[in-house]
């Protein structure tokens, strides 16, 4: 499969691997952006995307910077549509209790691209039964 990037800033980071194995490709900021505790932040990448048909990009969070700083994205992962043609921003937000400060060309999300299955929706009167049911939100037990 092949991800054709755009860059539409001089000084925008094409996406890679950091490491062989690595699921997500790294993608960095085009700008500097001060993020304050609970402020969230849309972060400007500087690269648009064409993906593979029958593919989606997913966004997510890096754990370093949850673990370290609080940061995190915020509708995570961030669905990236086969579609979509326009530039690939980053909503991130400081849960932590410090200033955070964006660097430009700094690592600030992974993006992982995904097949996507289209399924056939088909309104019933009723759906199967299962061992489960409708239990949900800690039905399975507190740990």
């Amino acid at each position: 499969m092949k991800l054709l990037i755009k860059k539409v800033n001089a000084d925008a980071v094409v996406p890679f691997y950091a490491h062989k194995g690595d699921a997500g490709l790294d993608l960095f900021s085009v700008e500097e952006v001060l993020i304050k505790p609970m402020e969230r932040k849309l972060v400007s990448t500087g690269i648009k995307i064409e993906l593979p048909p029958n593919t989606e990009a997913q966004v997510r969070p890096r754990s370093g910077l949850a673990l370290k700083h609080g940061i995190s994205l915020l509708n995570t992962p961030g669905t990236v549509d086969e579609g979509y043609r326009g530039e690939i921003k980053v909503l991130m937000i400081n849960l932590g209790q410090e200033p955070f400060l964006v660097e430009k060309s700094m690592k600030i999300a992974q993006m992982v691209v995904k097949p996507v299955e289209r399924v056939h929706v088909e309104e019933v009167e009723e759906l199967s039964d299962t061992e489960r049911g409708e239990g949900g939100f800690g039905s399975t037990g507190s740990r």
